[in-house]
């Protein structure tokens, strides 16, 4: 089984976490300590985007780049990635952990676009660009325990990440999507079956299901469930939660409050709390 950049990481004695925050839809953020070490991934599980805070002249990559870290300088790592890192100095930097089918799902949302455009390059001691900023807040977000303040930022991170010019073979079109999208929205608070939206797109439930995984990078359900937490956060900021929870479509309280935490990193009493002066 594939571990994760933060498995290997933990596994140091050298290695401290200084903050750690969950925000749902397979996404973590980790701020590290680290000083004199030898760090090895292998095939990691899910994509990293690491930004250094302070320090990193005594990073480098032992199986590649010769150049070394500095503060503001930023790590790409794919998903499946390996790599050999050698610390001789103390430094601090912040990791976002983000599952592929999440960020490609962010991603198609944003840009409207077939998620497999989306570009994950791997990037050594890079010039963060347009990244920098939505790193820097995430960083401080976790340190400050601030859910709200992370997810917007990965949004504005979301919204820097480039596409690659791609022949794409099936999937479905833009507009196809975008009639998909409407049609959940406007029948959010009812049950949503799969069949209702192949017919939609013209094509059978088992071809939808796969064009549409294809296209947005999540299945039509992962979807679906997205588009009803992000009503319920709009919702809740106004009404109570039981109302709420019918409102979004979600058959019961307890189902509301699983969903949403598994997609905000946080229950929907503990989001309330948050948002509320």
């Amino acid at each position: 089984m594939k571990k994760r950049v933060d498995e290997f990481l933990s596994a140091s004695r050298q290695t401290k976490r200084l903050a750690s925050l969950s925000l749902g839809r397979g996404r973590q953020l980790a701020v590290w300590h680290n000083s004199h070490d030898e760090i090895q991934y292998n095939a990691t599980s899910g994509h990293v985007f690491s930004l250094y805070l302070n320090g990193g002249a005594g990073t480098r990559r032992v199986d590649g780049s010769v150049r070394s870290g500095e503060p503001g300088t930023l790590c790409v790592l794919p998903e499946g990635h390996s790599s050999e890192w050698q610390i001789t100095e103390t430094f601090q930097f912040v990791h976002l952990y983000v599952a592929n089918d999440a960020l490609r799902a962010a991603y198609a949302k944003t840009h409207d676009q077939d998620a497999r455009r989306l570009d994950i390059a791997e990037q050594t001691f890079a010039a963060p660009g347009v990244l920098e900023r939505p790193m820097l807040r995430m960083a401080q977000a976790a340190l400050d325990g601030d859910v709200l303040a992370a997810d917007a930022s990965f949004s504005d991170m979301v919204a820097g990440l480039e596409d690659r010019p791609v022949r794409l073979v099936g999937g479905l079109s833009s507009k196809v999507v975008r009639d998909v999208n409407d049609w959940i929205e406007a029948h959010i608070a009812g049950e949503i079956r799969l069949y209702d939206l192949a017919k939609l797109a013209g094509i059978s439930e088992y071809h939808f299901h796969r064009m549409f995984s294809q296209t947005c990078g999540m299945t039509p359900h992962n979807w679906v469930t997205r588009i009803r937490v992000e009503l319920a956060k709009k919702l809740l900021k106004q009404e109570p939660m039981a109302g709420v929870a019918v409102a979004c479509g979600f058959s019961s309280q307890s189902h509301f409050i699983r969903r949403f935490k598994e997609q905000m990193g946080v229950t929907p009493g503990q989001y309330v709390r948050m948002i509320m002066p």
